[in-house]
């Protein structure tokens, strides 16, 4: 048996064959696998995409929220700062009208006192010739005229 140098005809028929093969294969098979792959590729890029966008949106909704939730506590603050100072002035009022009250009806008893005193003063001073002949009644032991 010899090898032969010179390739015979039915070589370069597999090797046609195998090249048409390989250009089948490759439209009607590979060609499409790679389309889908692209299609998935694509589409998962997407999805990761949306799914980052969603991310970003929601952390922005979250900084939103609590920029609204910390001014409304700064609004509340100030509403209920507002509310004691209020509160803290109407009892200074109050306090005022009740002191001034008191100082009048002081003054009033006052006044009172002082006509009841000078009332007294004025029915013992007519009375005071009569108590001071009894008074000397009893130390003397006689009428003293």
């Amino acid at each position: 048996m010899s090898i032969s140098v010179i390739p015979d005809w039915s070589t370069l028929v597999q090797i046609v064959n195998f090249l048409l093969i390989i250009f089948a294969l490759h439209v009607f098979l590979y060609k499409p696998i790679r389309g889908i792959l692209k299609e998935r590729k694509e589409k998962f890029g997407g999805l990761g995409m949306d799914a980052q966008k969603a991310r970003a949106e929601a952390a922005a909704k979250e900084k939103a929220l609590e920029a609204g939730i910390a001014q409304a506590r700064a609004e509340g603050a100030k509403a209920r700062e507002a509310l004691i100072q209020a509160a803290e002035e109407e009892q200074k009022r109050a306090l005022a009208e009740i002191n001034a009250k008191a100082q009048k009806d002081l003054e009033e008893l006052r006044g009172q006192i002082a006509r009841e005193v000078e009332g007294a003063r004025k029915a013992l001073s007519a009375d005071v010739g009569a108590y001071a002949s009894l008074i000397t009644e009893k130390i003397l032991g006689r009428a003293v005229q």
